[in-house]
């Protein structure tokens, strides 16, 4: 068996990214390199250069997977048999859940603040923002402007945020992030907007 099929088989891509992935969280990503990824796991940094072209094609592929998990929880919510105003407040407390449930995910997803990869991951946040503010628009029969979904995706990103830096889980703040969707859709459950 030649050496790269032997790594291949043994260090998987999904391996790379949950130990990189704890490293980055630990440490920030500026500060992990992707020597002390492979050390980590215990092979050469060669053998991780054969699955990723370098730290933010490694990150990319991590932020990929994540918006991935974050839009399959948004489509089973929209998939549901429910009127529209329990979408519309099922989507919401979707995403606080999916930010408190996976905080690190999260952070990373959103919260990095580093301009390489800033840079390098445009499309996956501007994809589930748009499809955010569609189901959004669609679910309040376009009473919801251009504005208010973005009030209101900002309103929801501040919670989560708010939160992802305690150590609260989502059914610690349950009530209070149901609370906090009736305050905010009531404008526009209401028919004012």
């Amino acid at each position: 068996m030649s050496p790269r099929k032997q790594v291949q088989e043994e260090l998987s891509r999904e391996k790379i990214m949950d130990v990189a992935h704890e490293l980055f969280v630990q440490k920030g990503y500026q500060h992990v390199s992707m020597r002390q990824i492979a050390k980590e796991l215990n092979y050469s940094h060669g053998a991780i250069y054969y699955h990723f072209n370098n730290k933010a094609d490694l990150f990319y592929a991590m932020v990929v997977q994540d918006f991935g998990l974050l839009n399959q929880v948004l489509h089973q919510i929209i998939n549901q048999d429910k009127p529209p105003a329990e979408k519309l407040k099922k989507i919401l407390l979707g995403y606080i859940e999916f930010g408190l449930t996976h905080k690190s995910q999260y952070e990373l997803m959103f919260l990095i603040n580093d301009e390489e990869v800033k840079n390098y991951i445009q499309q996956e946040p501007n994809e589930s923002y748009e499809m955010f503010a569609n189901v959004i628009s669609n679910l309040s029969n376009r009473r919801a402007s251009i504005q208010d979904i973005w009030s209101i995706f900002l309103s929801i990103h501040g919670f989560v945020t708010h939160y992802c830096r305690s150590n609260q889980t989502y059914d610690d703040v349950k009530n209070l992030a149901k609370s906090h969707v009736e305050y905010i859709l009531k404008p526009i459950l209401d028919g004012k907007v």
